[in-house]
């Protein structure tokens, strides 16, 4: 019986595009490794644990279905983080009207959050405290910050992705960055759910 584990994301890919119809172990195994990191970037990109669930569902759907026209043009999970994060970004779209554009703004990439800091934190508590602090933050900066920090994504894409000008981005990224280190410097208390008083 074959060791799915063992096999690179290139070869689950392969074997689940080759696999029989009712075959579905390979691609089973890449839920397995991906689900909660889809999870957890839903829950920062929508802002709310319920929607989180549906959204990485939906998600995986819609990775099951394109699997088969997937060309390997960019890692797998590389073309994930895409569809995911076009997944959250049009669902944000959809919940919420459009937001003033900020003006220009020098951005200092020493501020950067640390790229997958939840992958690289060590302890559950430190993941716990940034998944604390993201979800304080106003969806106006957390969502470009995300997509930035956690996503890797160029600012144009962001930009072309929420519909702002590359300055709009730049600016909610700096702001962003400031009010997460503010946040995680004065340990704040959680914030009221979003559309709740």
């Amino acid at each position: 019986m074959r060791d799915y584990r063992s096999q690179t994301d290139d070869e689950l890919v392969a074997d689940a595009q080759g696999s029989p119809e009712d075959d579905f172990r390979a691609f089973e195994e890449l839920v397995r490794r991906y689900q909660q990191k889809v999870l957890t970037n839903c829950l920062y990109l929508a802002g709310s644990p319920d929607d989180a669930e549906d959204l990485a569902q939906e998600v995986m759907v819609k990775l099951f279905f394109g699997l088969p026209g997937f060309e390997g043009r960019a890692s797998f999970r590389t073309w994930m983080m895409r569809v995911k994060s076009n997944h959250c970004i049009n669902f944000v779209r959809k919940k919420r009207l459009r937001t003033v554009e900020l003006g220009e703004v020098e951005l200092d990439e020493r501020a950067a959050i640390e790229p997958d800091a939840l992958r690289r934190a060590s302890q559950r508590e430190a993941r716990d405290r940034v998944g604390e602090i993201l979800l304080q933050m106003p969806e106006t900066l957390r969502i470009p910050l995300v997509l930035r920090d956690m996503d890797g994504m160029e600012y144009k894409e962001i930009a072309n992705e929420l519909s702002l000008r590359l300055s709009a981005v730049k600016m909610r990224i700096m702001r962003g960055r400031a009010e997460f280190r503010r946040l995680l410097e004065q340990g704040s208390p959680p914030k009221t759910p979003e559309g709740t008083h």
